[in-house]
This record gives structure tokens, C-alpha cells and sequence, in this order.
């Protein structure tokens, strides 16, 4: 490589080894995502106890189980237009530093309408976190493995999930439900303090909107020495060319429809997910189930998301449209299964862990397949909309439950509802497939942005 010789960001990372400074990233994105799972489920193994404590009624907990749902959609629908304008690092930072704080202070709610309010700020941080990691992580990805590196990251969401299940199980009898929040907000705060002394910006994002040379260059040097001889940078995007940046990106015309088909799928995942996690225990519970019982096997359904591995390597290889679509198929069947499975324990733990696992799978998916799907001027707030406008599934989830069981819907009714989201899901990716088919790799005609520093 010559001393004047540009280098293609890409390119670069596409031909070295994934380095150390790589899976620091990765490290960090994980944890971010771990503790977005852990944090975002505290409150459905905790609602038990709030019942007894504040003497509630199940209609009574909506509000607070969807509290940090519409405060996720928040923070997602805002930092996504952010990071594309102000970076992918300092939105990442805030939003760890909000939900941390914010969750340490709802253990210490004094009320059902304060937890409400406290829950709803964690979850404008929690909803700027994720989406954030997943674009990071991606803009840090060789190509041929993006989709395998993001979904074994995001398998920290379904993990922190069912951690605070089984943690939740031992602290709540021994500790009290407030120990719950305080863990899942002192963590945060300490990931803060490496997040903001070694964490970098994106090198995709700083070509992308002209950073200085010298901030690029000590970046890939982190990934390998041979970027120090670079003075400029180009990059290549296999994306179709957008005008704009952002929200005009997502919402143009060569991405609307796809856009559209991401987040009605995303949405009825979180349907499923969000009714399953939040109610559970609790259905469990009526069904005749002891409590700790109840919520052990309700743990089982977040656990399954380290399918997502085997996923990923599949979306990296084969059409990841038609890949996903079929775990919402298949989850619709499985989901299905568990109302007609209560009444035998054995079954039922088959069950919950077998949609879990085809669950979590197709939705921890979802981030790769909206990283990969939009240029980098409009990643950041295409994949934060995703999300965003997802978690509206998952209010709609949690609301779903407290009408079903108003209207004294079985068991099994209950769970059948719930898996018709599934195949909704499934179809929408289908139609994202027909309207744009998925191209597997950058073509003669893959455009090219160059940026002379």
C-alpha cells in the first residue's frame, strides 16, 4: 500500500481477521443488549409481587407493564435520526447512562403511578440502546459474516431476559422485587465508564459524513496496522442509492414498501413476545401452577433465543427474507402448542422452550435483516424505526392479555390469538422478498461513495 493510496472502509474490514478490537465492540454491544433483555423483563417477574404489595388488580398492571414499552418506542422513533446525524458512539453513551439511572430509581418507587413514570424513562433509554448497538456492530461486520455477528449479539437480549427470570426467582423471596431494579440499574452505570473511555465511532458512519482523516485512519489501525499508511477513505454501499439522510431515506421510494413489511413483521413479533413475557407467570399461575414453578418455566421462553446463532450463518448464505419468515411460521404452530399443553408440565416446558427458540430466533433476527437492508446514511434511523415502531406490538401485546382474560378467554384461546401475529409476520417478509428480492452480494453496479481527506 502506498503512501497516497485510499482505502475502501469495507473492503478493509472485509479482508482482515475479525480483530480483538472487533469483539471488543462485540463485547460491549452485547452487554448493552444483555441488560436492554434483563431490564425490559424485570417488571413482568416482578408483577406478582407488586399484586400482593400495592393490592392490585391484573387489569391494574397494564399501564406499568406497557409503561417502558411506549418509553422504548420513544427512544427508538428519536435516536435513531440522531445517531444518523450526531453519531452512533455519544447516542449509545446517553442512552445507557438514562436507563441505568432510571431503573435504579424505580426500586426505590414509592407507588404504582411513580413506578409508571420511572419505567417509562427507562425505557426512552432502553429504546435508544439497542438499535444503536445493532448499527454499530454491524458497521464494524466483514460482510460475509454481519448477520451471524448481530444476531449472536442480540442473543444477549433474549439471555438478559430469562437471566432476570432466574434470578428474579432466587432474589424476589430472599431480597424483595426492589433488589430486581437496583441490579438491573447499578449494572449500567459501571458498563458505562469502558463504553465512554474505549468505545469508538463508527468508521462507516465518519466516512459517511466526511470526519477527519486522521480519526478514520486510528480507527481501522485498532483492526490492523496496514490502515496507517492510508490518507484517504472511500466507501462502497451495496444498498440501493438514496437522496437524504435519515427518515428520508427509510420513508423514500426505493425503501417504503420494504420499510412498511420490516415493521408490521417486527411488530407482531413483539406481539407475541411481549404478551408471553409480561403475562406468563401469571396465566401459569391460574392455570394451577406454584409461583416459582410458574416463573421458571416462563424463563424458558427468552432462553431460546440462542437459536439466532444457527439463523444468522443461514441469513449470511441462503435468502434471509425466506429464512426468517418461516421461524414465524413455524412459531405460530409452536406458540399455538402451548395453550393445548398446560395441563401436562412436561409438555408444556417442551413447548414454551420450543417457541421460545423459533420466537426469538426470528426476532432477534430482525436487526441484521434491517442493518443489511439500508445504506448507511439511513441505517441508524432504519433500524431505531424498526424497533421503534415495533415496540408498539409489544404495548399492543401486553394489552391484548389483560382484554383477552377480561373477556374470560381460556388458556388455550389466549394463546391461540397470540399466534396469529406469527403468521402475519411470516407474510410480510414474503412480500418484502417479492417487492425488492435480496442480492447476496455487492454487484458490478454496487455504488460508491469517495471522500478525499
Amino acid at each position: 500500500m502506498s503512501r497516497s493510496s485510499a482505502v475502501d472502509v469495507q473492503t478493509f474490514i472485509n479482508e482482515h481477521p475479525f480483530s480483538p478490537f472487533q469483539w471488543f465492540i462485540f463485547l460491549l454491544c452485547f452487554a448493552i443488549v444483555l441488560l436492554d433483555g434483563f431490564d425490559t423483563a424485570a417488571i413482568g417477574f416482578i408483577a406478582p409481587s407488586l399484586l400482593g404489595e400495592w393490592g392490585l388488580t391484573k387489569p391494574a398492571l397494564a399501564p406499568v407493564l406497557s409503561a417502558a414499552l411506549f418509553g422504548l418506542a420513544c427512544g427508538a422513533l428519536v435516536s435513531g435520526p440522531l445517531s444518523d446525524r450526531l453519531g452512533r458512539r455519544i447516542m449509545l453513551l446517553g442512552a445507557v447512562l438514562v436507563f441505568g439511572a432510571a431503573c435504579l430509581a424505580s426500586a426505590f418507587a414509592s407507588s404504582i403511578d411513580h413506578l409508571v413514570w420511572l419505567r417509562f424513562v427507562t425505557g426512552v433509554g432502553l429504546g435508544a440502546a439497542m438499535p444503536n448497538a445493532v448499527t454499530m456492530m454491524g458497521e464494524y461486520c466483514p460482510d460475509a459474516r454481519r448477520a451471524t455477528i448481530i444476531n449472536l449479539m442480540f442473543c444477549g437480549f433474549p439471555l438478559g431476559a430469562a437471566l432476570g427470570g432466574f434470578l428474579a426467582a432466587w432474589m424476589i423471596p430472599h431480597l424483595g422485587w426492589r433488589s430486581v431494579l437496583v441490579l438491573g440499574g447499578m449494572t449500567p452505570l459501571v458498563l458505562a465508564i469502558p463504553l465512554a473511555l474505549r468505545m469508538p465511532e463508527s468508521v462507516r458512519y465518519m466516512v459517511a459524513n466526511q470526519r477527519p482523516a486522521e480519526r478514520i485512519r486510528a480507527a481501522l489501525a485498532r483492526i490492523s496496522a496496514d490502515a496507517q499508511t492510508a490518507q484517504s477513505f472511500t466507501m462502497t454501499e451495496t444498498a440501493p442509492h438514496a437522496d437524504g439522510k435519515g427518515l428520508g431515506v427509510v420513508l423514500s421510494g426505493r425503501y417504503a414498501l420494504g420499510s412498511m413489511m420490516l415493521w408490521i413483521a417486527y411488530f407482531m413479533g413483539l406481539v407475541i413476545f411481549y404478551a408471553s413475557i409480561n403475562w406468563m407467570p401469571l396465566l401459569l399461575k391460574d392455570a394451577g401452577l406454584p409461583p416459582a414453578r410458574a416463573t421458571l418455566i416462563s424463563a424458558l421462553f427468552p432462553l431460546g433465543g440462542i437459536g439466532a446463532v444457527l439463523c444468522g450463518v443461514l441469513m449470511d448464505r441462503f435468502n434471509a427474507n425466506r429464512i426468517i419468515a418461516a421461524c414465524y411460521a413455524l412459531t405460530a404452530l409452536s406458540v399455538w402448542l402451548i395453550g393445548q399443553a398446560v395441563g401436562n408440565v412436561g409438555a408444556l416446558v417442551l413447548a414454551v422452550f420450543a417457541a421460545g427458540v423459533l420466537m426469538n430466533t426470528a426476532q432477534s433476527s430482525m436487526p441484521a435483516l434491517a442493518a443489511a437492508f439500508y445504506p448507511t446514511q439511513g441505517r441508524g434511523t432504519g433500524v431505531a424505526w424498526m424497533l421503534g415502531i415495533g415496540r408498539f406490538g409489544g404495548i399492543a401485546g401486553s394489552f391484548l392479555v389483560a382484554e383477552l382474560a377480561r373477556r374470560h378467554f381460556s388458556f388455550a384461546g389466549i394463546f391461540a390469538t397470540i399466534a396469529v401475529a406469527g403468521l402475519v409476520a411470516c407474510a410480510a417478509l414474503l412480500v418484502k422478498q417479492v417487492a425488492r428480492p435480496q442480492v447476496m452480494q455487492a454487484g458490478p453496479g454496487a455504488e460508491k461513495e469517495s471522500f478525499g481527506h
